[in-house]
């Protein structure tokens, strides 16, 4: 048997299986981090697991943009179960600060904030009023305004938080996928897939109630440094096994996600991966994402 870890040719054969076996796990794990098309799929054995990790992935993130030229955070938000995930687990961290967070939203419903359905208001209940985040931090929509005025004024909002920039450049994005697999307020074979003028655009026919809504658009979402799935249960098996391997017909919303520059996040509970056939990665307890 051959080996390349020599030491004057001293090492018996099992020795050498051992290290080869050593170095090919090593290999395997560095190249399973990233699938041939850049995208990391992490897969955590239930919810209450997952949770936690997108806790540390959020401060990390968080840490390293204050400490960049910026010196801020801007993280755009999503509705649905992220609400309560986000909530639950950030407000359980002893030390964070959120002083220097600007949080926006991915989409909101154009709604009273006191609606069910308001995507802020949900938020303004459970995690911002228990967080040290400035009110200039948070970039909310007026609902008060027709919908077509509700995503200018968003856009307008957006570019006063990112000045310079043409399309803003987000730390970070938080994103859901409904069973259709649209994401943000970006439906399957709607037009607005197509817009690539609009940083924020009103949709007024929305296939999910309620119809009004604002959205950032895909050039917004593939322009961001790094998005992030969050996807759980098992209900959402069959379109994530579409979604990231694949299928017949146009590409679902959620597989138009594909960052120009930054990184892309699929974070899973094991039975939302559980029709998955390609390889993911499976982090120990605690393991930073």
């Amino acid at each position: 048997m051959n080996c390349k870890y020599k030491i004057k040719n001293k090492f018996r054969p099992e020795v050498c299986f051992l290290l080869l076996t050593i170095t090919a796990h090593h290999n395997y794990k560095d190249f399973k981090r990233k699938d041939m098309s850049g995208r990391r799929i992490v897969v955590f054995p239930s919810a209450a697991d997952l949770g936690p990790a997108l806790a540390r992935l959020v401060t990390a993130r968080a840490d390293r943009a204050c400490q960049s030229g910026s010196g801020r955070f801007s993280v755009g938000v999503s509705g649905g179960s992220l609400v309560g995930m986000l909530s639950k687990e950030l407000t359980a961290l002893p030390a964070l600060d959120c002083s220097r967070w600007v949080i926006g939203f991915c989409d909101e419903r154009v709604v009273p904030f006191s609606d069910p359905e308001s995507t802020y208001g949900l938020y303004k209940d459970q995690l911002l009023c228990k967080i040290n985040i400035p009110e200039s931090g948070v970039l909310a929509i007026d609902p008060t305004l027709p919908v077509q005025e509700c995503a200018e004024d968003y856009a307008r909002k957006l570019r006063e938080t990112f000045p310079g920039e043409d399309i803003p450049v987000f730390d970070l994005l938080l994103l859901g996928m409904g069973p259709d697999g649209h994401t943000c307020s970006l439906f399957p074979d709607h037009p607005l897939l197509e817009e690539t003028q609009k940083t924020v655009a009103p949709i007024s026919d929305s296939p999910k109630p309620p119809p009004q809504r604002v959205t950032l658009t895909l050039p917004v979402v593939n322009a961001a440094r790094c998005v992030a799935f969050v996807s759980t249960g098992g209900s959402k098996a069959p379109v994530l096994k579409r979604v990231l391997e694949g299928g017949e017909g146009p590409a679902l919303p959620a597989a138009r996600v594909v960052p120009s520059k930054g990184e892309l996040l699929w974070l899973l509970d094991e039975p939302a991966a559980a029709s998955l056939t390609l390889p993911v990665e499976r982090p120990a307890p605690g393991a930073q994402i």
